[in-house]
């Protein structure tokens, strides 16, 4: 038996068919594709117009337990789901996130899928793809350079200079570029002043695109958003410097959606890509619904684990866009779960029922917290060749003890093949009609009490913390009228609590919140608590390092 090929080499060996016969697929015409080549294109506007009088398909999440370095696949199990369930004659698509640059060239890597279970074209996808991120970019710096123009050109809506919040953004890894005085030079360059950079998928405008319906409600939000203050504490908008009209035109074609498809040619969309552990962690509003229009089954994903990217999916997005998810699918992996259980990650390869069971309560609080908002849930076991029969068993006891089924999935290795059976349950799930979704929290309770239930509800927090200035803030917040929205609350994505390193189903554990940031073209709130970051660094090694082009001209190292 020969060497295990790479996602790249795998992807690389797609037989992909034009993009006009992936639209015909789910009825649209060429006139309604705009190519990017001969395996992508955006759908039109009128296109997605056209379909508001169509019924809903079923909506279907996909989430999984708290990442960790040995892997869950949730994406792969995502594009799995959506060729099984094509291969048992439902018609159904994908929709996922487009990756950020900075993870493929730091560690995470890219979102494409991997093994015999991905989209492609898996490197135009992770790297440039149809340009979105970069209009993204350009429209967040416009903004930056408008607010930075209109003090040099006299200050005319009076900007406290101490408080002008909108920062710069690039999509990279740079922790250089967090924190920045400028502009320096003299009087020429300007007033000086600390401001900093974010990277581009936490950028308000990122959440915008992904929250808009269209054109008009993308220009009505850019304008809402808050830039600054001025020294009574009042509010500066986008819309003050006349700058929505012209972000909303560098953001046109990024509005629509990208078509794309899996190495078994079904058709899948790929459009917005917020970071779950610091923004909501979803695709866009837009491309869910018009895949709800034209298949009969979507499969969609949520950041990280369930506690950040599905609590967003729910409390967020579906309660802003009124989505009605029917089903959800919780990813684990045997080898994830005895991390969770303290095995080492050398150790992970060696059977240890024990450490197993011990890690599978990070799975039942996931199960747990999603079943808090109506949702039935299965859940998947992403396969290793490591597994052994005795840790399937157990995991599969430990979660029918909870109402639930496990379903071992092979389609990292097999394709669509290997998770029929998945394709089946998930399937008949969704059409019981047995979900009944809810968010958490109503729109009426205060900021604060509302990230105190989600520290309490699906943290499992004792206690949330914040200074005087944070309660003060949001106060502040809810008297401009800004306290009816759910909050986003920005946590590292490796434990139900806020510190990294404490896996499992910890309880009783402090939540500090540091920071809120007010996203109010987005419609949320945001609550960064413990160490994370919204400008991530580059590791020691990062994946940079080893991304080059062979002597053939292909891209290697890219995963």
């Amino acid at each position: 038996m020969g060497p295990v090929p790479s996602d790249i080499e795998i992807a690389r060996a797609a037989k992909k068919k034009p993009i006009q016969e992936i639209g015909q697929r789910l009825g649209i015409g060429a006139e309604d594709l705009v190519p990017y080549g001969h395996d992508k294109a955006k759908i039109t506007a009128s296109l997605i117009a056209s379909l508001s009088d169509r019924p809903d398909g079923r909506l279907i999440l996909v989430t999984a337990i708290n990442p960790t370095p040995a892997g869950e696949g949730k994406t792969t199990t995502t594009v799995g789901l959506g060729d099984g369930l094509n291969r048992i004659g439902k018609k159904a698509m994908v929709c996922l996130r487009e990756p950020s640059l900075g993870p493929c060239f730091g560690v995470k890597g890219g979102a494409a899928g991997g093994g015999y279970a991905q989209i492609v074209p898996m490197e135009d996808i992770n790297l440039h793809f149809t340009g979105d991120f970069h209009a993204i970019t350009s429209a967040h710096n416009l903004l930056a350079a408008m607010v930075d123009n209109h003090i040099y050109w006299g200050n005319a809506l009076d900007f406290d200079l101490r408080r002008v919040t909108w920062r710069r953004v690039v999509d990279m890894n740079d922790r250089a570029l967090r924190q920045m005085v400028g502009p320096l030079g003299g009087v020429s360059n300007g007033y000086p002043r600390e401001t900093g950079f974010d990277i581009t998928v936490a950028s308000e405008i990122m959440a915008i695109l992904c929250l808009s319906t269209d054109l008009a409600d993308l220009e009505k939000r850019l304008g809402a958003i808050v830039v600054g203050y001025r020294r009574d504490k009042s509010p500066v908008f986008a819309r003050d410097l006349k700058a929505d009209g012209a972000m909303a035109v560098l953001l046109k074609d990024a509005m629509q959606p990208n078509l794309v498809q899996t190495l078994e040619n079904n058709p899948a969309f790929v459009h917005g890509g917020p970071f779950a552990n610091i923004a909501h962690g979803c695709n866009s509003v837009v491309a869910t619904r018009a895949a709800l229009k034209l298949a009969d089954y979507v499969v969609t994903e949520a950041g990280f684990g369930a506690d950040l990217g599905a609590e967003k999916f729910f409390d967020i997005k579906c309660r802003e866009a009124g989505l009605k998810p029917a089903a959800a699918v919780i990813v684990a992996t045997i080898r994830a779960l005895k991390m969770n259980g303290g095995v080492a990650k050398p150790d992970l390869s060696k059977e240890n029922v024990a450490a197993l069971i011990d890690g599978c309560a990070n799975l039942g609080r996931h199960i747990e917290n999603v079943t808090k908002f109506g949702v039935p849930v299965i859940v998947a076991i992403n396969h290793f060749s490591s597994d052994t029969q005795a840790e399937v068993d157990a995991v599969q006891t430990y979660v029918h003890s909870l109402g639930v089924e496990a379903i071992l999935c092979r389609h990292w290795a097999e394709g669509s093949v290997g998770v029929e059976e998945l394709a089946h349950k998930v399937a008949a799930l969704a059409d019981s009609g047995r979900a009944n979704f809810k968010p958490l929290y109503g729109a009426d309770l205060p900021l604060l009490q509302k990230i105190e239930t989600v520290a309490r509800e699906i943290y499992r927090a004792g206690e949330v913390t914040a200074e005087k200035a944070v309660r003060d803030q949001l106060k502040a917040f809810e008297d401009q009228g800004y306290g009816h929205l759910p909050v986003c609350i920005a946590k590292t994505q490796y434990s139900f609590s806020s510190d990294p390193d404490l896996l499992g189903a910890p309880t009783g554990h402090t939540l500090p919140v540091r920071e809120v940031r007010l996203s109010a073209g987005a419609g949320f709130v945001v609550a960064i608590t413990g160490e994370i970051r919204t400008m991530p660094g580059l590791p020691r090694s990062p994946s940079a390092e080893r991304i080059h082009l062979n002597e053939a001209g292909y891209i290697e190292g890219l995963f």
